[in-house]
This record gives structure tokens, sequence and C-alpha cells, in this order.
């Protein structure tokens, strides 16, 4: 009986409070009595908003991988209270790896004020810095790196090509084999790699003889490039069709006079004696 009238109670007072407050503004919480259940009313039902998922970095930062779809302001919406709470625990750096998959959540996350660090073939990370100070997070890799080849044979005839593509193509200018360093290789194998697949010659790389730093040389970025001693293994050119228009082995003097298109002009004096091949 002093359950009933308890409840009761409870409902004449709900009755009562809106009555008094309009839908939108009304708010009660009421968990005092075993026969009414939690109301908690503020404009609309409110419902908990999921968190992103996230690993945490070596510098107080998170990382996010993003790996399925999902609605863009859903995800708006789990960003900005992921964001909070990585404020709240003192987090620093946020990176957001988007699969180009997911290329839709790009807007709502730079909306959010993130940026873009870099972007892979198949990939893009954005990042956003949570405290309010100046970020501290690492730019995006400033150099590319170049390798060039000086292989020179028993005779003393140094391994030189003619591009079909680039800034020397139609110029009858011969230069020392040339390219990039690949992502994760070593310089002593990229340099072997470029002498084969442009010359089809192997080689056996010996040291490096010197290098040179440039900027603004590719999409802004800086440009490393390191010329590298190498021993022929073989000698029969055959050129490699896509890339190079000629190659031979050239009769030097003593002093070599070459312009490569990653060095404007290389002197380099040979060995008194061979000790190559």
């Amino acid at each position: 009986m002093e359950a009933l009238q308890f409840s009761r109670c409870v409902g004449d007072v709900l009755l009562a409070r809106w009555s008094e407050c309009s839908n939108s503004t009304f708010k009660a919480l009421v968990n005092s009595s075993p026969f009414m259940e939690t109301i908690l009313v503020e404009n609309e039902v409110q419902q908990e908003v999921k968190l992103l998922d996230a690993i945490n970095d070596d510098h107080e930062g998170v990382i996010v991988e993003l790996n399925k779809p999902i609605n863009s302001d859903d995800f708006a919406s789990m960003l900005r209270a992921s964001i909070a709470q990585w404020r709240k625990q003192g987090k620093r750096g946020v990176w957001i790896k988007v699969p180009i998959e997911l290329v839709n959540l790009v807007e709502a996350a730079v909306k959010e004020r993130f940026w873009y660090h870099h972007a892979e073939p198949k990939h893009l990370m954005l990042i956003y810095w949570i405290p309010e100070c100046t970020h501290t997070l690492p730019a995006n890799a400033s150099h590319r790196v170049g390798v060039c080849a000086f292989v020179m044979n028993e005779k003393r005839e140094v391994l030189v090509v003619q591009e079909k593509t680039g800034i020397l193509r139609g110029t009858g200018v011969w230069k020392f084999p040339t390219g990039v360093v690949e992502e994760g290789e070593h310089i002593c194998d990229a340099v072997v790699r470029e002498v084969k697949e442009e010359t089809d010659i192997d080689t056996k790389f010996i040291e490096v003889l010197a290098f040179r730093q440039s900027h603004k040389a590719f999409f802004e970025k800086s440009d490393l490039s390191f010329i590298c001693l190498l021993q022929p293994l073989s000698f029969n050119i055959q050129k490699q069709e896509s890339e190079i228009d000629a190659a031979q082995w050239l009769q030097v003097a003593n002093w070599l006079i070459v312009r490569t298109s990653m060095f404007s002009i290389v002197t380099l004096q040979l060995p008194a004696v061979d000790v190559i091949g």
C-alpha cells in the first residue's frame, strides 16, 4: 500500500512538472522508485556516441586507421566525441589514415580542422593537434634520393646512355645511368638495379664517390644524389627500350667531363691504374 501511494505521488509530481514545462525544455531524471523507468529528455532522447578506435603512439598522441565504411555525418559525430575524449586524456597529435575507399570521409575531417600530412597510392594521412600551442608533429618526407652509376671496364671505357625522355632527350648528350631509390631500398642496391634496368649490365657496388644536395627539385622537394662506383660483371649491352635511346662503352682520357640529368657538370679523375674489372 505504501509503495503504491509513493508511486502515485511520483506520478503526480511528473504530471505537474509536465504542465509547467514545454516539450523542448522538459528535463527530469527519476530513478527513485522500482516502479518508474529512468527518464532523460532534452529536446530529444540523448544517444551515446561511439568513439573511434585508436592506438597510442610514442609521443602522447593517437593513431586511427579507418577500415570500415561509415556515413560521413556519423563519422563527424564520432570524430568530435573522440577529440573531446582525447583532450581529457591529455593527448596531443591525432593521425588518421584514410584508405582510398573511404575518401568520402576526408571533407568531414577537414571541417574539424584536420590537415593533410602525406598521401600514398592507397591512403591519405590526416593530422590534428589538440593542445592550444604550436604543433610539434614531424613534417612529411622532405627529400628524394637519387643514384648515378660510374661503371668502368678493363679497357678504361665508361658505361653511358642517352635517354628518350627528360631534359636531355634529343640533345645527343651521353650521361651516366641514373635513377631514384625506391622505398625501403638501399643506395647500393638501387644503383645496381638502375644499371641493370637501363643497360642489362650486371655490376657490383664498390663505394660512393660523391654526393650533392639541391632544393626545389621535384614538386618543391629537396634532392640528394649519390655518384657510386660500380664494377662491371658483364659487358654485353641490351638497352632498355622504354627509356633508353642508346647505350655504349665510351672511351675516355685521364679526365672525364660528363653532363648528367642529376649533376650539372661532373668532373672525375680516373684511377691511375686499372683496379676495376
